[in-house]
């Protein structure tokens, strides 16, 4: 029987081809080699349909989260390490070497807290320190025991902050506790201690400037810190940034911590507060340096400590012996200067939060996270931007009810606080859905995209039962604009909001494929295609709204002051869709050039090798079209539009040229606000390089062998410029 049928008559299953006489076998080595040789840490060979990001799921080797390896001590307790001298009290015999190895502990702990705050466990990182878990040690050094417990209580503060928002389940580990004591009445006090021993180094340092005697004698009614007195001046300065830091930090906390925005004020004084300290601390180092043993220095980029000098009291893995949920890891602790950026970045991000206007209108809460996260903010600044600021009690900033700030986007100010209104089925639904969306936006950029791909279908599904309870309840007659009854344009309006929101989170979600670099350059015609059918579809959805909203300023009883205001923001919201088509123009353009390149110089062709054109646009927008966003959108209409595209239409209806002639109307309407005016610069930029690539294409012909198009993201995240070149 011949190989490839069956006494049946069917053809055998497929199998792994066998080697045969016509099989090539080539040597590999000197390719990976060369690629090894090119890759930096952090990098992954990857092909054009994959990333790390596409990936499910990838490890990385020698990463340290996900392949830490491990480190042991010689110690099986704290007990036992203590005995061996690793934690002493006092830290050194000698008063100078004791106020040198305090601070080293002071600024280990402060690279360990930073390093905790990137997403690595407490019990690795701040609990490593056996200072802090023994606090009694510390009894007698009331110095170092009140900086510990400030530390301690603002550790607590935080986690309990991360754990209300729930998006530690980025980082798994980052609030667990692993049975630490991070909690003592005794801390309560912290503060009245932390500042009475300011007080003192306060006096000290006062008494140094002041001093007219020889610096040799004894400073009158005060005891010096340590025996050196030419040293006095340079410890004192170095401990009071150092324990000023850590008080106005903690009242950061604290205060941002506080219902209904009353505290972010006074935060935002303690955050600059903690950047002058900050500022002082990276002063205090060559005074350290100068201090230390030469011989213990170690390059900045590993020195956890201000000195150089390796801090007394630390034991890297007795935790992993003593907790057992604790991973077996020897966490590489930030260095002392990336810390100092960490936090510096951490308060800024913080500042913005406490800046917040506190506007009860949905879309500009919108816009405030979007440009927030464009910071790349770490976990903790979007923890509180999500718990202490947004979503309080399931209010909005704590005040404002959702079903309040539905009403408000619908310009229904009359039936703010209506309890029927509230009650209502659709309100409830959406309002919740308005949290979700609030929250899943507060959440790092990759979680953020899953997530709103998959809350389209919840929009999508309340979209759609709106539509069809409007057309049960009120027929035909919902499209006649005259003559409406309340309920009727009630409906109609939350149908209208509804819809738009859907399109602005589908919106989001391709954005979002740019930032994480999940697009290839031959998908970007698809990509931009599908962008110009959605925006198109937000903007029909914005203008309809506007629409809705100058005829409630219209009706009977409207006072004057009203009539104002409504037009005030009817111009905003003309202003916002005029930036729509840009976005719309943009997407337009690009994808016709990148079809015209794909029709007439079979360049950006997608390779077939992997999977076919059809299964990569479903591949990037199954969740939008199980959504059906947009409905009656499919591959098949990509196709359909792509193959017709041709250059004489691309230049015909020049979309670039169309931009440059809605800019300038629309830098006036943004004129107070330097965010808007910085993307019309770019579109601005993107509009002009693209506008003359495309005339050189055209003058070329597209089809030109010797013509080479490439795109770039130099001028806008998100959409491309053309770069022509001929060989």
């Amino acid at each position: 029987m011949e190989a490839g049928s069956s006494s049946f008559g069917a053809a055998a299953p497929p199998s792994i081809p066998t080697c045969s006489e016509q099989s090539v076998w080539s040597d590999a080595s000197p390719l990976l080699a060369a690629a090894c040789r090119d890759l930096q840490d952090g990098e992954l060979v990857h092909g054009e349909n994959f990333s790390l990001f596409a990936a499910m799921s990838a490890l990385e080797i020698m990463d340290p989260k996900m392949d830490s390896g491990i480190e042991r001590s010689g110690y099986n307790s704290i007990d036992e390490a203590i005995e061996d001298g690793v934690a002493p009290i006092p830290l050194n015999l000698d008063r100078t070497l004791d106020i040198q190895c305090t601070l080293d502990v002071m600024d280990h702990l402060f690279s360990c807290e930073a390093t905790w705050h990137k997403g690595h466990t407490l019990a690795q990182t701040v609990f490593t320190c056996i200072y802090l878990m023994r606090m009694e040690r510390t009894s007698s050094h009331a110095l170092l025991n009140s900086f510990c417990r400030i530390l301690r209580a603002t550790c607590n503060a935080i986690i309990s902050v991360v754990s209300t928002a729930r998006t530690h389940e980025e980082e798994d580990l980052f609030t667990m506790s692993f049975g630490l004591p991070l909690r003592d009445e005794a801390d309560e006090k912290c503060l009245s201690i932390l500042n009475s021993i300011e007080e003192t180094i306060s006096r000290q340092l006062r008494a140094c400037k002041a001093q007219t005697l020889p610096k040799k004698k004894t400073l009158e009614g005060l005891e010096s810190l340590q025996d050196n007195p030419e040293l006095e001046e340079g410890y004192c300065r170095a401990l009071l940034c150092r324990l000023r830091f850590r008080k106005h930090f903690f009242h950061v906390v604290m205060c941002m911590r506080k219902p209904h925005g009353r505290g972010l004020e006074l935060a935002r004084k303690h955050v600059a507060s903690c950047l002058t300290e900050l500022s002082l601390m990276l002063k205090s180092r060559e005074f350290l340096k100068s201090q230390s043993n030469v011989t213990l220095q170690q390059g900045d980029e590993n020195c956890t400590t201000a000195s150089g000098c390796q801090p007394v009291g630390f034991d890297v893995s007795l935790n992993s012996r003593l907790l057992s949920p604790t991973p077996p890891r020897a966490v590489k602790v930030l260095s002392w200067s990336n810390a100092i950026g960490y936090f510096e970045k951490l308060l800024h991000d913080l500042d913005v939060i406490c800046a917040s206007s506190l506007d009860p209108m949905l879309e500009n809460v919108l816009h405030f996270i979007v440009q927030f996260q464009k910071s790349i903010p770490d976990l903790v600044p979007r923890a509180f931007l999500q718990q202490t600021l947004l979503i309080q009690d399931g209010k909005l900033y704590g005040q404002n009810l959702f079903s309040d700030v539905i009403s408000r986007a619908l310009s229904l100010p009359d039936i703010i606080g209506d309890k029927e209104f509230q009650m209502n089925e659709f309100v409830v639904q959406l309002s919740q859905l308005g949290i979700n969306l609030l929250k899943i936006l507060c959440t790092n950029t990759a979680w953020q995209r899953r997530k709103l791909g998959k809350s389209l279908q919840d929009w999508s599904t309340i979209s759609i039962q709106l539509e069809l309870a409007l057309k049960r309840e009120f027929g035909e007659t919902r499209n006649v604009l005259n003559n409406e009854n309340m309920c009727m344009r009630v409906s109609k309006q939350l149908l209208i909001w509804t819809q738009e929101h859907t399109y602005w989170v589908a919106s989001r979600f391709l954005i979002l494929g740019f930032e994480l670099d999940l697009y290839s350059p031959s998908e970007y015609c698809m990509v931009y295609w599908y962008m110009y059918v959605v925006f198109t579809k937000l903007i029909e959805k914005m203008q309809l709204r506007v629409l809705s909203s100058s005829q409630n300023s219209q009706r009977k009883g409207k006072k004057k002051r009203d009539h104002s205001r409504d037009s005030a923001r009817d111009t905003t919201l003309s202003s916002s869709c005029l930036l729509l088509q840009c976005y719309v123009l943009l997407s337009e353009g690009l994808s016709m050039m990148l079809a015209v390149l794909r029709n007439e110089s079979r360049s950006f062709q997608l390779p077939t090798i992997f999977n076919t054109e059809q299964e990569r646009f479903m591949q990037h927008f199954d969740l939008l079209q199980k959504a059906r966003i947009p409905e009656y959108i499919s591959y098949y209409s990509f196709r359909e539009s792509a193959s017709r595209a041709c250059i004489s239409d691309l230049v015909k209806y020049n979309f670039f040229k169309e931009i440059q002639k809605i800019i300038p109307s629309l830098r006036g309407s943004f004129a107070s606000e330097p965010e808007k005016l910085a993307e019309l610069r770019r579109i601005e930029q993107v509009a002009e390089h693209n506008r003359v690539a495309l005339n050189i294409v055209s003058q070329i012909g597209a089809a030109d062998p010797s013509l080479r198009v490439s795109f770039e993201f130099t001028h806008h995240p998100h959409f491309a410029v053309a770069v022509v070149k001929r060989s």
